[in-house]
């Protein structure tokens, strides 16, 4: 079937008759129907059954149908993305995030860089380290800030920003006195910990494997942001990325860093086989600067 064959198909389909795919393709009837009947002789085999003078796809149609559909889709990604690269060339960048950094820190350099650019559209979205790969690697996000490694050959990754592991604990918790902790002085009290599943969850447990331990928990929580919120209401403590407290300027809690847990290191992440848009090089120099700014820049490589 050519582009032609299937485009009338499809019209017949989706309206139900010979007529209305007619008027939706703007040919005539008689040009419609020679169409069908050419194509139902070219394949070997009906596509309709006529009954009654109404058209009934056949099972071998619907099943031509779901592909013709799933083309069609491709068709409308294709539109999008043209879109999108018009959009681009006119001043838009897509930034995606980890939900530590882009809570707060990557939010400001947007704020700052929309002052200077207000003409620049920007889409930004905070997302979990699998849907960022993905959306990196399909072109749905131009840069992204991640807190996990991401590994990948058609990915480059700079380092962008570090931090470190810290505990936060409410000011009449018995660890509020420190200025810092390890995790031996954690293990008398049970921690607002995430599922063993998530990254945080699974950093938290390899740094009470080191001490050969596992943490006793005594609350569960979906997210470090939702740590954070049960921490400032006094439910306990918790350990979080020192990220994410740049979103929490006035909590009710003290904030101790743990003593040798390895950084966390957000690094800037793109495609490798394509250069970034003079825009989003524009926009990252901003994130540099605010970054710095935090105090939380990474080094430059050796």
């Amino acid at each position: 079937m050519n582009l032609r064959q299937i485009e009338v198909f499809r019209a017949v389909m989706s309206t139900g008759s010979v007529s209305d795919a007619s008027r939706l393709l703007h040919v005539s009837v008689p040009a419609v129907s020679r169409m069908l009947s050419y194509t139902e002789s070219r394949l070997g085999f009906p596509l309709f059954e006529r009954i009654k003078g109404r058209l009934h796809p056949t099972e071998e149609a619907r099943r031509l149908y779901h592909e013709v559909q799933l083309v069609y889709r491709g068709v409308d990604r294709i539109e999008d993305l043209i879109h999108e690269l018009a959009d681009r060339r006119h001043g838009l960048i897509s930034v995606g995030a980890s939900p530590s950094i882009g809570q707060m820190l990557v939010p400001q350099a947007i704020a700052q860089f929309h002052i200077g650019n207000p003409d620049v559209r920007i889409h930004f979205q905070c997302m979990t380290h699998a849907l960022l790969k993905e959306q990196l690697l399909n072109r749905q996000i131009e840069v992204g800030v991640s807190t996990l490694p991401m590994d990948h050959p058609s990915l480059t990754t700079t380092p962008l920003a570090s931090s470190r592991v810290v505990c936060i604990c409410p000011p009449s918790h018995a660890l509020a006195t420190r200025t810092s902790v390890t995790v031996t002085d954690l293990l008398p009290y049970p921690l607002i910990a995430y599922p063993p599943d998530t990254p945080f969850g699974q950093r938290i447990d390899k740094l009470y494997r080191e001490v050969g331990e596992s943490p006793r928990v005594a609350i569960e929580a979906g997210l470090p942001h939702t740590a954070c919120a049960l921490v400032h209401a006094g439910a306990g403590i918790a350990l979080v990325d020192e990220f994410l407290l740049r979103g929490w300027p006035g909590a009710r809690f003290r904030i101790l860093p743990v003593e040798n847990a390895a950084p966390i290191v957000a690094d800037l992440v793109h495609l490798r086989t394509e250069s970034v848009s003079p825009v989003a090089e524009a926009f990252i120099r901003v994130l540099r600067n605010v970054l710095a700014q935090h105090d939380v820049a990474a080094p430059p490589a050796p």
